[in-house]
């Protein structure tokens, strides 16, 4: 790995404010898609309801079945001050980890009321700002939830959370709640779409991780390995696992939807061989890093310095994936969260 690729400079772009995406576009799969072959580093410019042409009867599709929740709450203490909790990390059936603002006025035994059935107390004080937070409810924790929250935005669009969010920042397949952020990447997709898909002999598998705030954090070192992610939830079934495995031996295509998927089946990855369970990870994936699972990736556009954009650069290329960005933004693709899309085979 050269020096020029360990240095967070170096995966930065000049992108104009106007092609961040504030809304998705009216039908999921009308979205833009740049294809990217990774080897040669050619590009060619389509819209993503026509990405069935690129995939063959023998690839195997992963997706992330996690589900957003609505993880933003506004709350008031005894006093009548009104406070914001953001959940993260849920470490047991009645402990999240949190975010608080304003921090200072949210101390260890604080005591929080959302509403008339959901309240809280803080049990601890983390070291990097985080809130331990012990809630007590009345009823269903989640559907509760669902009347309380709102649906936790990327900081870069710059709005409230509106009563369109709560669908559209969710993929259609999403049915494991514990996420703060979605998998953008599977937003494209309509049943329509995944049942073409199927009809093709595509077999769709699936997997869970369950996506944290550190999804957003920015690489503060100019050294890229000095970075540390954040550990994220995930878990894979022994059937999908024996179903890649299988495939691979039959050196048929693994197609990972996201970052977040090719992060679970990569951290899974043993001596070449796909595992199963459930466990935290932080893997990193940087340029270097020889990928052991996945043979294709759908994305979207991500954020300058991002470790997302070291991830896809590892997998297609520093060089093919800088011009392909700049090929986006040329050609105003929509970037982030409800922007547009990439497939890197």
């Amino acid at each position: 790995m050269s020096d020029r690729l360990k240095r967070t400079s170096s995966y930065y772009y000049d992108l104009p404010s106007e092609l961040i995406a504030q809304y998705p576009v009216a039908g999921r799969s009308e979205s833009r898609l740049l294809y990217l072959h990774r080897n040669n580093g050619s590009i060619s410019h389509h819209y993503f309801h026509e990405i069935t042409g690129f995939l063959q009867p023998s690839d195997i599709l992963v997706i992330n079945r996690t589900r957003v929740i609505p993880a933003r709450l506004l709350g008031s203490k005894p006093s009548g001050a009104q406070v914001e909790v953001f959940l993260l990390n849920q470490k047991t059936d009645t402990n999240w980890e949190c975010l608080v603002r304003p921090g200072r006025k949210i101390r260890k035994g604080s005591r929080i009321n959302f509403s008339g059935r959901l309240s809280a107390e803080v049990k601890e004080e983390l070291p990097e700002g985080e809130r331990l937070i012990e809630f007590s409810w009345q009823g269903d924790f989640w559907q509760i939830l669902e009347e309380v929250g709102s649906t936790p935005l990327p900081p870069y669009i710059r709005r409230e959370a509106e009563a369109g969010d709560r669908e559209n920042y969710q993929t259609v397949y999403a049915n494991q709640q514990g996420s703060v952020a979605a998998p953008t990447a599977g937003l494209h997709f309509t049943a329509k779409l995944l049942q073409d898909i199927s009809i093709k002999g595509i077999e769709i598998l699936e997997v869970i991780l369950h996506i944290g705030l550190g999804t957003f954090r920015p690489v503060s070192s100019e050294n890229i390995l000095d970075h540390r992610m954040h550990s994220e939830f995930c878990t894979i079934s022994a059937e999908t696992a024996d179903k890649i495995n299988l495939a691979r031996d039959q050196h048929r295509r693994i197609i990972a939807v996201g970052t977040t998927t090719t992060r679970t089946l990569e951290s899974f990855a043993r001596n070449g061989i796909l595992t199963s369970g459930s466990h935290w990870t932080d893997i990193f994936l940087y340029p270097g890093y020889e990928f052991k699972i996945i043979n294709g990736l759908i994305t979207n556009f991500h954020m300058p310095e991002s470790t997302l954009l070291m991830l896809v650069a590892a997998f297609a290329g520093y060089d093919n994936i800088m011009n392909a960005y700049q090929t986006a933004v040329n050609m105003k693709y929509r970037f982030f969260s409800y922007g547009d899309a990439m497939l890197i085979l």
